[in-house]
Formats: structure tokens, sequence, C-alpha cells
């Protein structure tokens, strides 16, 4: 059954009732501050870090679920309800909520009163906006009462939730007006506050949790609303929180506008005090100022809908298939700027505490969000960079508040480097700027160690190939794309992380999925090396990668697809030898996407044991069988039920590879099915299975041996979304960017008779039109560029400020 449905007009998703399987959500903010918003105001905010500069308290996957949020009760004659539905879950009469792109409304009526709210963060702003319309639609006059909520986080989200014994006498709060300041900790070692304003004169307020919401009590019947006053508390210790009171009086038909704005403010040391005691508050003042009233706010709504139109306009299709359409234009390229701009760490489902911005995470991240924002996917390749050690390993995360890398999650994780040389040369594909490899950056964040970034690259190429095992394939290290998959662990102690535990010495534990990724990255590396006049390591990085196939070749082929490593033992995983989990869907998918197998027949028996084995309605598996026990030598992925997570359950993440591999093979229809299968928007009808967002991929899908096949887990934050649309974008549809030019090579299901790709490129508009009369899968009969036919399938880098028409004939 459906909840809601797509208005491709507006680029929404409009739920049409509170009640979704799981808290469907959206993100606010585009560049510094960021917030989780649901479809019934639940979630949090932070400025650039989740864990280390929170601004609101949430409780995650709690009981009840989705509790605590941005909050507007109206109260009426002793009776009080929430437009948003929740907290107090009163029926409407009415309830809708649009999730567009970086802003949220949602509109509750009852009784007779519509109250309408528009959530976003404007551009280049620290904070969000919450914009709410009251309007009586009764023919007699209305008294109401108004509060609002949103309870502060003590900044450290690990710390406010675990350091009780600091936390309950640290909260400090100030009121001036119409604004309530949260200035914990300000007075030591802190330069930041936060504050929640109001753009009318206010009646009260209340600071203190627990006088607002009155002990023994909670969000759905808090005291002050209860009984329709403010206390006007001030908080001292634990629990502060923001609620404006303000009485509303409304004429029949009439309506009234407030804006609020919940705002971060950082001052300069040598400007904290406007004198000793009191905050500076200069920018707060500055920042209520530019939102005093409702024009400038429907400006700044303008400017943010302007600047999602210039971002996705960068590669739009027009097809048939109107789902196809909508995933291409708007969601898929609207959840890769999420996975850009917020990595893994704030979803419903990882909480913000112990993730930072993973390396190889937001290097695939890149992949899909290049063509849309290539000057801070510049500035992200260096940053990521600058975290490297010199001998050309990694850390695994970094904080994005200091940019510094950390081991809070482990290090050694032996796939990491690679990943670097796929993202630079993303970049270089899209922009044509070389250069990026000449600017000399820090290793480890240390300015006393540095060397340019193709230095950082080559170091990170050669950490493969200074890192190699028994059977001349790449050690795993601590593991490797799978985190999961731990055989140098042997973990027998409860609570112990899989990532973090010390791994035995001397391993020698080897994967086939880096050796695959190692020959995928090695076109790029030599083209890097030849840009920087590097002829000789160009050779011998070419005489590596096929000594790396001849080993695969060798060692890691199973007789009908690939194997997945050797363990500590030298023992085989993903064989037809194991017990249990004999095939892997990843290094199907990554060696067939580096074109290993293909000319002797390997590639097309790995993929069609993908079918054979792996494949289900909703997409592949990650291995079979699945495990049905604790294989101490395994690690983390043998401890998950079957079906689930790691598990053989279906991680969306890796189903792309295989899809790109069937490209290579020329198998347009079945690479579109892998798409198919994995795309939300394709099973919306079946939400009450999936339970996730419809508009967004998930990291993975229940597999066949659970269950709940077919229930999505944690949606939004994954690699799915860049590696989806890199598959739909650039290998099917085959609208590719290269180092010369942009290449035209789609890979189609043979039905398909034409579609239109609009492309921006290096300068120039690329009005694109694919004719398939013939009705093949592959091949280019010709190309015609503003008419005149051009040699071979690669567009010519024009930079002209034009628009180009291309037509391309299939044959």
């Amino acid at each position: 059954m459906r909840f809601g449905y797509f208005d491709d007009k507006n680029r929404e998703y409009v739920i049409t009732t509170p009640q979704t399987p799981f808290p469907w959500i959206n993100y606010l903010g585009v560049e510094d501050f960021f917030s989780i918003i649901s479809n019934t105001a639940g979630g949090y905010c932070f400025y650039k870090d989740a864990r280390l500069r929170r601004i609101l308290r949430f409780r995650y996957n709690n009981v009840p679920l989705d509790s605590g949020g941005r909050y507007f009760y109206i109260w009426e004659n002793g009776d009080f309800w929430n437009p948003s539905w929740k907290p107090t879950k009163k029926d409407l009469d009415k309830y809708e909520c649009r999730h567009g792109l970086s802003y949220t409304k949602i509109l509750g009526e009852k009784n007779g009163i519509s109250a309408e709210i528009l959530f976003f963060v404007p551009l280049k702003f620290n904070g969000e906006i919450h914009k709410l319309k009251l309007k009586n639609n009764s023919n007699t006059k209305r008294y109401l009462k108004l509060f609002s909520f949103v309870e502060w986080c003590l900044w450290n989200a690990w710390d406010d939730q675990t350091n009780f014994q600091r936390n309950l006498s640290t909260g400090e709060v100030e009121v001036e007006g119409s604004v309530i300041y949260h200035k914990t900790e300000y007075r030591e070692r802190r330069n930041h506050f936060a504050f929640y304003s109001v753009n009318v004169p206010i009646q009260g307020f209340d600071t203190d949790r627990d006088t607002f919401i009155g002990m023994y009590n909670g969000f759905d019947e808090p005291r002050a609303v209860i009984e329709g006053r403010a206390f006007n508390s001030v908080a001292e210790g634990w629990a502060p929180i923001a609620s404006h009171y303000i009485e509303v009086n409304l004429e029949p038909g009439e309506s009234k506008d407030f804006v609020f704005v919940l705002g971060y403010v950082e001052n300069p040391d040598e400007e904290k005090w406007e004198r000793p005691g009191v905050i500076n508050k200069k920018r707060a003042y500055e920042m209520i100022e530019r939102f005093k009233d409702i024009k400038s706010v429907d400006n700044a709504f303008l400017e943010l809908k302007e600047y999602w139109d210039e971002i996705l306009s960068k590669y739009q299709i027009n097809h048939d298939d109107e789902i196809l359409s909508r995933m291409v234009n708007i969601w898929n390229q609207y959840q890769c700027m999420i996975t850009f701009n917020v990595a893994r760490s704030a979803s419903y489902f990882e909480s913000g505490i112990s993730r930072g911005i993973g390396f190889r995470d937001s290097n695939q991240d890149i992949l899909g969000s290049v063509h849309m924002i290539p000057n801070r996917v510049r500035e992200r390749i260096l940053d990521l960079a600058s975290t490297m050690f010199e001998d050309g390993s990694c850390y695994h995360q970094y904080q994005p508040l200091t940019k510094r890398g950390n081991n809070d999650i482990g290090s050694g994780f032996n796939d990491d480097p690679l990943w670097i040389i796929l993202s630079t040369g993303a970049y270089i594909k899209e922009t044509g700027d070389f250069d990026i490899l000449k600017e000399v950056i820090p290793y480890n964040n240390d300015e006393n160690r540095k060397g340019t970034l193709f230095e950082h690259i080559k170091k990170a190429y050669h950490h493969v190939t200074n890192n190699l095992g028994p059977h001349g394939l790449p050690l795993i290290g601590r593991a490797d794309w799978n985190d999961c998959l731990n055989l140098n662990c042997f973990s027998k102690t409860p609570d112990e992380s899989f990532q973090t535990t010390s791994n035995v010495e001397g391993g020698t534990a080897e994967s086939v999925f880096i050796a695959g990724l190692f020959v995928y990255a090695t076109p790029d590396y030599i083209r890097m090396c030849k840009a920087m006049g590097e002829e000789e390591e160009a050779k011998w990085a070419e005489e590596a990668s096929k000594q790396m196939i001849e080993a695969i070749n060798k060692y890691g082929w199973d007789g009908e697809w690939f194997l997945r490593a050797y363990d500590y033992f030298g023992e085989k995983v993903g064989s037809k030898e194991c017990e249990e989990g004999k095939i892997f869907i990843e290094p199907q998918g990554i060696c067939t996407m580096a074109g290993i197998g293909v000319e002797d027949g390997k590639a097309k028996f790995a993929l069609d044991s993908c079918i054979k084995y792996l494949d289900t309605k909703y997409g592949m598996v990650l291995q079979q069988p699945a495990y049905s026990r604790y294989y101490i030598e395994l690690g983390e992925i043998s401890s998950y039920p079957p079906g689930y997570k790691e598990n053989a359950g279906i991680f969306c993440h890796n189903n792309p590879w295989v899809g790109i591999g069937e490209t290579v093979m020329g198998r347009g229809k079945r690479a579109f099915e892998v798409y198919r299968k994995i795309t939300p928007a394709y099973f919306e009808d079946e939400s009450e299975i999936h339970k996730m967002e419809p508009y967004v991929y998930c990291q993975m899908v229940a597999g066949k041996d659970a269950k709940r096949h077919g229930e999505g887990k944690n949606s939004w934050l994954t690699g799915t979304a860049s590696w989806a649309f890199v598959l739909i974008s650039q290998f099917v549809l085959g609208i590719r960017p290269d180092y010369d030019g942009l290449r035209i090579d789609p890979c189609i299901p043979p039905d398909w008779k034409e579609f239109k790709v609009v492309r921006k490129f290096r300068g120039a508009v690329y009005d694109i039109k694919i004719e398939n009369s013939k009705g093949v899968s592959k091949g280019i009969k010709r190309i015609l560029l503003d008419g005149k036919e051009i040699e071979g399938n690669l567009l010519p880098v024009l930079n002209d400020g034009k628009i180009h028409q291309v037509t391309v004939e299939m044959g």
C-alpha cells in the first residue's frame, strides 16, 4: 500500500498520513548547517559535525519512536493538538507532509483551524527557519494559545547522553525579549551558543524541561500546554529547552504568520563577551533581523529553490518511464548530495555519535555528486588526502569539524587507499583540472610532512602492491569494503568491536575484492601518471595490473564465480568448497567492472552465478548460503541472523557493481533489471513491506533468508545512492565523462526506442537524443554533433557556453 505520492512538478514527496510504517525523513541544509526532520516534525540539527556540534536533543529509535523535535502545540478551551500529529497524536481533520529539496512543509487542520509550517535552512545561514501560518477557516472568532518547543542538546551528543554527573548541573539559558539563548558551557571553553526566536512579542516562555513538561509527563501531555500557560522558567542544570508562549486571536477567515529562527552562532575568542558575563549577541541579532518578516523568508526560500534548479540541471533525462525520470532527475541526485554533505553519521539509524566522515564512504559519494558541485568536491578530495599516512594507508574516517582523522572505529582497512584514485579520477574527468594533482598537502594533517596530491595517490596505489599475500593477492588488513568480513580478528569477547579490536600479528588473509578494485583503478592511475610526466611509473602500473589479473585468474577463480578471499589460515572464503557462504556478490561485481574475465568467459559465468544463486525480487543478497552460526575466523559477518546486514542481506550498495559489469558484457536488459530491483520508487505500492521512504535508497534490505524479506534498513546515508546514479547515468543511459570529452556508450534494454539526456559538461550543454530503432542493447552506429558526424563515441570538450544538439543512432 501507499502512504503518499510523488509530486514531480514541485519535486516533492507528499505524505498523506502521519502513520507511515517508519518515520519518513528529509534533510535540510546544503553546506555547514544540517538538519534531519521526520514527517511528524521529529529530528535534530547540527553545525558541521553531528556529534560535536549537536544543537537539538533527539532519542533516535527509542520508545516511543521518533521522540523529540520541533513541536508546535495549539491550545483552545482546554483542548490541544499538534499540526505534525506527534507528539500528542490527536486525530486531525487533515494532514499533509511535503518533503522537498532541503525543505519540509507540514500541514495540519483541526476544528476549523489550519496550521502550516515550512522548515528549511537558508543558503549561507547557520540555522533553521520555521515559518508558521495559522488560519481560521471557521465562521467564528477564535482565541488560541500557541506553544513552540525544542530541547537543547548539550553540544557533544555522546557526552550529552552519558556524562550525567556533569551534565545534570551544566545547562544554562538566557531570555531576552522573544529570544531564548542556549549558552551551556559558553562561560568556559566554548565560543558558540544557540538561540530560538520568534518575530512577535511573546506572552511567556519556558526554558526548563521539567517545568514545561511536568514530572511523569511526556511530550504528548506537557504540563504547560495542559494548563494553557507558561511558567517563565529558567533552566539551571541538565534540561534546557526553548518554548515560546503566544496568545493568538483570529477573526473568521483571518490568518497570521510567525517566523521562528533556530540559530547557531560562533564568536571569535576575543569577541566572546559584550561585557563581563554578558554574551556578545551581535551575530544573533543580525541573523534574527535578516528574517524579521515573511517577505525575507519567502525570498530566502526562493533562493533555495533556485539553488536546486541549478544543481539538478547538470543531468536531466526525458524518458517514457516516469519512475526512472523522477529518480534520475530528482531524488537520486538529491540523495547523492545528502550523502556528500553528511556521509554516514546522521540518520535515524545511526545516531551521529560514533562516526565522522568515512574515507572510503566519502570518496564513493564523490562519484555521484562531482557533476553537481565540482568545486566542493575538489576541496573534499584534498581534505581526505590530507588525512593519509606516508605509507599510503589512511584513517578510516575523519571528523568534519576538525578535518582530522581519528581511529574511533579502527584503521587498517586495506581497500581504503584505492578509493582516492577513483574519486580524483572522477573529478578530473568532470572538470579537466589535472592541476589538482600538483596541490601540496600534508600527511596526517602534519604541516611538517607534505607532498603533492599525486604523491599521495602514488603511495596509495603502492600500498596495495607493498602488501601482497601468499597468492599475490592484496592483504585484507582489518577488512576491505565489507567491514564485517574480519579475517584477522578472532573475537571471543562480548561487547568487543570487531572493527577496533587488535588483529592477530602477521595476518596473511587476502582479498580478491581489493585485487579487482586495484585493476579497476589502474587506468585512472596510469592517466594521472602520464599527466605528471611519470611514464615509467605508468608502465610499471600497467605491468602490476597484469600481474594482479594473473593472480585473480589463478587463485581467485572458483569455477563458476570469483572467490571472495583467503582467510588467515589460507582457506578459501566464498568458494564451493565452503560449508556456507559459497558465493559473494562483491568480487563478481568489481572484477567484471574491471573487465576481468570478459575474453575467456569468466565474467559471464560470474554474472550468471549472481542471477542463479543471489538474485531475489528486491535485489541480490550479499552471499549464499547464509551463515547459520558464528565463524570466529570470519568475524562480524557471521554474527548476524541469516538474511540481515552482511549475512545474506541485500546490501544495495554492491548491486550496481554487478549492473555495471552487465553493461561491460553488453547485457542492457539485465543491467537495468539490477537497477530497477533496488530502486524504491518501483515498489512504492509495497511500502508496508519495505517500510522505508520510497524516494531514497536503503543501505540494506532484508534478504531471502530473513523472515522480513523486503524490509529496508538504514535509508538515505548509503553508498548505494552514488553507485546507483553512476550505474544508471553513466553505464545504462551511457553518458559518461572521460578525460578528453563526454563518452556516449548506452547499454539499454533492447525495447527502449529512444530517450533524451541534457548534460552540462565543461562549459557547454549537450542536448542528446538516443535513437534505438534497431532494438539493440549496445553499440553506436553514428553520432551527429550539431548535424555533423563525428568519429568514435567521444564528444569533444567545446566549452563555449552554447547548447549543442547531439543525435546518437544505436546499431
